[in-house]
């Protein structure tokens, strides 16, 4: 029972935070810049893995898409190659995690699905290992720029995806490990025992007893074996 709900527990930790962590890659607020005057703030300068776009404050947008892969950052490219494997990988994750649950009817015998389950933690951690590192990687390159005196260049700030991707990623971690530990909740079920008593011993095929006129008398033997002796 305990191990169920553990599990229960892991699938719905760790489809969360995969979910969250592939709604990053859409969301536009990677970093952020603000020009604010006197009354309002006349223009949000924002950018993500895919463009970068400025907003006035009429609220029209004007983005421009990054024009070729290959001539982009290197931390740019870094951080796509990773959230994309994360998202993939979560994807495998929740598939194994669905044959590994007791609840379902698919997987094999439980000793089968507790493996299966545990492949499906060590997949999870490792999407939110590459969640955590892209983001990460995107951050440091924020802090750096901001706070590097020589940077005379738009300075942004950190954007709300990278608080939701760290948050995805920690989901699928945590989601992962309790995975992984409910492998141990199958290997502490009770094993059934049947104990055998053995053949009572007969100290003598024909047994002599006086009988009532002192003359000793023969009993049949196969009446005093007990029913435990033909076992």
């Amino acid at each position: 029972m305990a191990s169920t709900a553990s599990g229960n527990i892991a699938f719905m930790v760790s489809i969360s935070g995969w979910l969250l962590v592939s709604s990053t890659l859409p969301t536009d607020y990677w970093k952020v810049s603000t020009i604010d005057g006197t009354v309002i703030t006349t223009a949000t300068y924002w950018a993500n893995l895919w463009k970068t776009c400025v907003t006035d404050s009429t609220g029209v947008s004007n983005c421009k898409d990054f024009p070729s892969m290959l001539a982009l950052d290197g931390y740019i490219q870094a951080c796509r190659g990773l959230m994309i494997a994360a998202v993939s990988l979560g994807f495998f994750g929740s598939i194994f995690a669905l044959f590994g649950m007791k609840c379902t009817k698919v997987g094999g015998s439980d000793k089968a699905k507790a493996k299966i389950a545990c492949l499906a933690g060590i997949v999870f951690i490792l999407s939110g290992l590459c969640s955590m590192t892209g983001c990460s990687l995107y951050a440091n390159k924020i802090t750096t720029e901001f706070f590097d005196p020589l940077y005379v260049e738009q300075k942004y700030e950190l954007g709300a995806a990278l608080f939701i991707g760290w948050a995805g990623a920690s989901l699928c971690i945590i989601g992962g490990v309790i995975f992984c530990f409910s492998i141990s909740d199958n290997n502490k079920t009770p094993r059934m025992g049947y104990a055998y008593n053995g053949a009572t011993s007969v100290m003598s095929s024909r047994t002599k007893y006086p009988g009532a006129g002192g003359d000793l008398k023969t009993t049949n033997p196969s009446k005093q074996f007990d029913k435990n002796a033909y076992v």
